[in-house]
């Protein structure tokens, strides 16, 4: 249960890093938001299909 919340908490992360990015104008920031949105919805993604197999 705990890499579950981790993986969700990454992708918002993510998401709000690239929110604030956009909102400076910083593509640096937007871009790290970017790879961290998809590296958590990739794990997230990840840990559904195990569970999808466990069952």
């Amino acid at each position: 249960m705990g890499k579950k919340v981790a993986h969700k908490a990454e992708a918002a992360m993510g998401s709000a890093k690239k929110v604030f990015g956009r909102m400076t104008g910083n593509t640096r920031l937007r871009a790290e938001g970017r790879t961290g949105q998809v590296k958590g919805n990739t794990k997230q993604a990840g840990d559904k299909l195990k569970d999808a197999f466990k069952h």
